[in-house]
């Protein structure tokens, strides 16, 4: 619940003190939302050669805003007007920093309602950073009602696929046969991904033609393995033979066709198919979404049974515990948020609700149907009546079809600017599905995707064993 206080319970004396330490991760997002692209913030070698100051440290201004934010979150709370700011700025605040912010009150005048403030900033040295005054006009309603949870802001720096990069980046590199690799574009994003420790390739394709774009481009390949093939049908059995011998944790989609490249995978005596039913998984990085964000089934399933979406969520969650999301939040899709038997994909989003509240489906928090708005929205939730865990807060999009899913996905990616990164999950190996328009951060993190349900798979593997 936000409160505040009102002139007249403001008194002199009273103080607030907060805390906060200062993340490589908050320099960033302080970057872009104030336009300040200083590199002696952004980048310790510039930190040294322009400063010789050996790493980067805060903008003197994100101390600034900390004193805003207690005067505007606590005293005197919501409904607190700026009249006046002036501030001394005495030290940097460094990465990893605990800053202390205090702001005791030294004067008030009731004809306009005005507080003035001491303001303070120290370190966790107890050395002074920032000392101020500011002026404030009190509020002269008394605050009510729930807060706003800062996980509810709508924008946020692009740290999704980076964060999963450095995370993994960590762990022994997973083998992963690369699959007729003989374009630049899926060789360059094989071999990057090599040299960020994110997995150790087995280039499987035509020995003649790899080494050529390898020349032609300036990629270096002899630190890793090749295995010579005739051509990309050859290249695809062999790539799918190594994961189920146990060669290759993952399989990766070079520059054969897609159809190409599943059809071997899918084969019933030769592939990598389980019981499970395969189904593809888009990873996005939007920058107007809080959290990662699942979008599925966009690539494989093109119209989905309600038997089908049984195996599309069960995919996705468990793909989401692989990547550290413990209780993920399901929004089954459709057109309304009501069910309606004239709209089908309202009945299965029911359905596949109730099985969670059966326990076949488990691990995650199912509601649906749920339109897109109310999905992705708490305030259109709100307005509509709706009460729901997973209004609002949704980690997984389960589309109605794959046409659904595809627009979905391509409208974040060109409208608003999102980064996505694609997986296929089910089989018996994670199936790195790339596209020729995809980023290089993108091949990387879905590289990253793939390590980290490999190392699921490995630890679940081995505590059955135990």
């Amino acid at each position: 619940m936000i409160t505040n206080k009102l002139f007249d319970e403001i008194r002199v004396g009273d103080s607030a003190t907060t805390q906060r330490a200062l993340t490589k991760r908050d320099v960033d997002m302080f970057a872009v939302i104030s336009g300040d692209m200083n590199p002696t913030h952004l980048s310790d070698e510039y930190a040294q050669m322009l400063l010789e100051r050996q790493k980067v440290s805060g903008h003197s201004m994100w101390g600034g805003a900390l004193i805003s934010s207690l005067l505007g979150n606590d005293l005197p709370g919501p409904g607190t007007v700026y009249r006046s700011q002036q501030l001394n700025f005495h030290g940097s605040i460094d990465l990893d920093d605990t800053v202390t912010v205090t702001v005791r009150v030294t004067g008030k005048r009731a004809e306009d309602r005005s507080v003035i403030f001491d303001c303070r900033v120290e370190n966790q040295r107890g050395e002074l950073i920032i000392t101020g005054v500011a002026e404030v006009i009190a509020p002269s309603v008394k605050a009510t009602g729930e807060g706003i949870d800062l996980e509810d802001l709508r924008y946020h720096a692009r740290t999704v696929f980076s964060d999963l990069i450095a995370r993994v980046r960590d762990w022994e590199p997973i083998a992963v046969a690369s699959t007729h690799p003989c374009s630049e574009t899926a060789l360059r994003g094989t071999i990057d991904a090599a040299k960020e420790s994110i997995i150790r390739p087995i280039l499987v394709g035509p020995r003649d033609r790899i080494q050529r774009v390898a020349d032609e481009h300036g990629i270096d390949i002899s630190p890793y393995e090749l295995i010579d093939t005739p051509h990309s049908h050859a290249s695809a059995a062999e790539a799918v033979a190594l994961c189920r011998g146990g060669a290759a944790e993952a399989i990766m989609k070079g520059s054969l066709h897609t159809d190409e490249f599943m059809s071997a995978i899918l084969k019933k005596e030769t592939g990598l198919r389980t019981a499970a039913r395969i189904s593809h998984v888009f990873i996005m990085d939007v920058p107007t979404y809080p959290r990662p964000l699942f979008v599925t089934d966009a690539a494989i399933n093109i119209y989905p049974t309600l038997e089908d979406k049984y195996h599309i969520v069960q995919n996705a969650i468990d793909l989401a515990h692989s990547l550290g999301i413990e209780v993920p939040k399901v929004a089954i899709l459709s057109a309304v948020e009501t069910i309606n038997p004239k709209i089908p994909s309202t009945m299965e989003a029911a359905s596949l609700c109730k099985m969670a509240d059966r326990g076949q489906i488990t691990g995650a928090i199912l509601d649906g149907p749920l339109a897109f708005d109310n999905a992705i929205s708490k305030e259109a939730a709100m307005i509509k009546g709706i009460k729901s865990e997973v209004a609002g807060v949704a980690d997984i999009f389960v589309v109605p079809d794959l046409e659904a899913g595809n627009m979905m996905a391509k409208q974040m990616q060109y409208l608003i600017d999102a980064d996505a990164a694609g997986i296929v999950v089910g089989a018996r190996v994670p199936v790195i599905l790339t596209s020729r328009a995809d980023t290089p951060k993108a091949r990387l993190a879905s590289c990253a995707v793939a390590t980290a349900v490999a190392f699921a798979r490995r630890t679940a593997a081995q505590s059955v064993k135990a």
